[in-house]
């Protein structure tokens, strides 16, 4: 199945995303998402104003993924992922204009140049970053852009390099929901908070080192210089103290900012900011230790808050241009904090904040633009065991012909009122879509996160079957028009609802889901099958409970229509999970197809793939319901 271009050529969609500004807060990059694959684009700033701009030019074909100013404002350190697949690449530009060179430093042996490499960040004049080999052991490793040498700084399975400066590294550990943080110093490995099991300490800065302070560059308008500590210190000491910023649920419901110093004689930590009931998302530190700028999650909406890491005093909310806030960078004397903003009518887009005043500025003479939704309404599910869930319900203007129950991935990720461009055409279509947040999902604290691990599934999988019933008990569908979709694990649940509750669907669409949890251990990448363990079970210990749970064995119980896309190139979820299916369901004369896109991945991220998609999946709902 592959019809639809002529009419997803007219549906343009240009956003903006993504952005890494430059120490001395006269320039930034960011992504660009118009056509094609996403882009990384270097802009130049007078003022607050964006002037002139470059492409940054990478030879190969891919999107561009993530893009960093290194701490001296030379370099641009680029992720890019060839034909959309879902392992990656390091290439290094210097920010010069006029320098179109650019070179790959990732390669350093055969077996990694088959795995993946993570860019992270710098560390100094080094690229920070992970590379994974087939082993899928990872190396956090430092790569010189000039040269391409690379240090190993640490080498284990499941090991993810977190941050990195002047001899002191952290290393997050452990597989998911069970994440903890690690602090390589000389020769040193320090556990930095208490055994707390089922608690996530993943995000960190390194603040300094010893003493006096070792600025990662000088302040907004200075010099690009480093400020040498007074005493030296050898690879393998311990003398001094190391503090770092970390994000973590130890000892509480739900993640919180905490400071740890480590020194000779051990590791103390307090608690920087927290917000009972809400998790705080993510954090960025300026490089002369002034400014902090946190985004907690308040149900799924971001509130930025600035504090001044001097005296502590920690700002009232900073009203955001949209609903979402995501990708903070921050200049490297904390006048200058950016970040992507975006809603349901507002397409992600790069935004500019001055702390202290509280003023906005985006950037882009070309704005983001796009399709656009209303604002949604959130609603509060209960499920049949009492447990409260989150959900974003948008109506269209239209009667409604029925409605869509849209599953996100992880299974920790979090349906937020963000830009999505496939829901207002769909809308327009008449569609009502409801985007909840089932058991297992992020932002709402440990105990929700843990609540889906391994036998505890099958509940969630009947939360998707009591969304269901609030549509209908609330009128917003009829009890034989409603359909289910997910990406990635929402693909695994779409199929596993429409199989365990197959009288409550009337069409499903699975994009890039798990169909059989044995087959997807077998052929994912072995880090990620090594990651999942804790979530959905060992597959020698646990092979019974998968069996149970994989919709591919209970295949013939599913009735409903079923269209299944995935990206050809998708090493996270091989393919073969949806060929599977798709081949089971045609033999037992269901009613199936499949939609593969050839140049593409676990994402579906080039931007003509994703207007075929929209196509497809609004041509199948309204067939399904017999409009």
């Amino acid at each position: 199945m592959t019809g639809g271009r002529e009419v997803a050529a007219d549906r343009h969609v240009r956003v903006n995303y993504g952005a890494s500004l430059s120490p001395d807060a006269t320039a930034f990059a960011h992504l660009v998402d118009d056509g094609g694959y996403p882009r990384a684009v270097q802009r130049f700033l007078r003022g607050w104003r964006a002037s002139s701009s470059r492409d940054v030019e990478l030879p190969v074909a891919g999107p561009v993924t993530k893009v960093i100013h290194s701490a001296d404002g030379h370099w641009l350190a680029c992720e890019v992922a060839p034909d959309g697949a879902s392992r990656t690449q390091i290439w290094v530009v210097t920010t010069d204009p006029d320098d179109r060179d650019a070179r790959r430093i990732d390669h350093w042996s055969p077996d990694v140049a088959e795995g993946t490499a993570e860019l992270i960040g710098w560390d100094g004049t080094q690229v920070a970053a992970i590379l994974t080999g087939e082993d899928g052991v990872g190396s956090s490793c430092l790569i010189d852009p000039a040269s391409g040498d690379i240090v190993v700084l640490d080498r284990r399975s499941g090991g993810r390099l977190v941050d990195s400066w002047a001899g002191a590294s952290l290393v997050r550990v452990g597989p998911r929901g069970y994440r903890e943080l690690i602090m390589l110093w000389g020769l040193t490995e320090i556990g930095l908070l208490p055994y707390d099991p089922g608690s996530t300490t993943d995000i960190g800065v390194i603040l300094d080192d010893h003493q006096p302070r070792r600025l990662r560059t000088g302040f907004d308008g200075d010099a690009m210089s480093l400020v040498e500590p007074a005493k030296s210190y050898s690879s393998d000491s311990t003398d001094g103290y190391v503090r770092a910023l970390i994000r973590s649920e130890n000892g509480a419901s739900h993640a919180r900012l905490l400071e740890v110093t480590v020194t000779a004689d051990g590791v103390g930590y307090y608690v920087v900011a927290e917000r009972p009931g809400y998790e705080l998302d993510e954090f960025v530190v300026s490089d002369d230790l002034s400014t902090v700028a946190m985004l907690w999650n308040i149900d799924g909406c971001s509130e930025l808050q600035i504090l001044q890491y001097a005296d502590g005093t920690l700002s009232e909310p900073i009203p955001l241009p949209g609903m979402v806030a995501t990708e903070l960078s921050i200049s490297a004397g904390g006048s200058m904090v950016a970040m992507t903003v975006q809603g349901p009518s507002l397409p992600p887009t790069v935004e500019l904040v001055d702390p202290r005043t509280r003023e906005w500025e985006r950037i882009d003479r070309d704005p983001s633009v796009g399709p656009l939704t209303g604002t949604p309404t959130l609603a509060r599910i209960t499920a049949r065991d009492g447990l409260e869930l989150n959900a974003w319900l948008y109506e269209p203007d239209a009667e409604p012909i029925g409605a869509m129950i849209f599953l996100h991935g992880g299974p920790e990720g979090q349906s937020r009122p963000d830009y999505n461009e496939f829901y207002p055409q769909l809308l327009e279509a008449g569609i009502t879509v409801l985007t909840p947040n089932v058991r297992g999902s992020g932002g709402f604290g440990r105990a929700f996160m843990h609540a889906d691990d391994k036998e505890l599934r099958f509940a969630a999988i009947d939360d998707v079957a009591d969304c269901v019933s609030y549509l209908v008990d609330n009128g917003y569908a009829a009890a034989d028009r409603i359909a289910c979709c997910g990406w990635s694990y929402g693909g695994y649940l779409t199929q596993a609802a429409l199989t365990f509750h197959p009288e409550l669907f009337a069409a499903g669409i699975s994009i890039c889901g798990m169909s059989d949890l044995n087959t997807f251990y077998r052929n994912t990448e072995p880090w990620i099958a090594a990651a999942a363990y804790p979530k959905y079970g060992h597959p020698v210990g646990d092979r019974e409970l998968l069996e149970r749970l994989s919709p591919l064995l209970r295949a013939h119980a599913l009735t409903a229509p079923l269209l299944l896309v995935h990206g050809a190139n998708d090493t996270n979820v091989p393919p073969s999970e949806s060929q599977q299916m798709f081949d089971a369901l045609r033999a037992l004369g269901r009613t199936v197809e499949m939609l593969t896109f050839a140049d593409d991945g676990h994402e579906i991220i080039k931007r003509e793939n994703r207007a075929v998609l929209v196509d497809a999946m609004t041509r199948w709902l309204i067939k399904a319901f017999d409009v």
